[in-house]
């Protein structure tokens, strides 16, 4: 018996070492997007880690994360 290692484990955003600097464009888009369709408001000057957190939060409210 082998032991399954997932070969791109993620990380969590807290850990990451430019968790601390602003979003990225990207981020910013989806993550108004995703917002847009919840219904919500995206505050201004998230860092990438706090982005991540809120896309994956809405992901579960709207439904894209499934």
């Amino acid at each position: 018996m082998t032991d399954q290692v997932e070969p791109n484990p993620e990380k969590d955003p807290s850990e990451w070492t430019t968790g601390d600097e602003p979003m990225t464009g990207p981020q910013k888009s989806y993550l108004s997007t995703l917002a847009q369709e919840a219904g919500e408001e995206v505050p201004d000057g998230l860092t990438k880690a706090e982005a991540s957190a809120r896309i994956d939060e809405l992901q579960q409210t709207t439904g894209r994360g499934n």
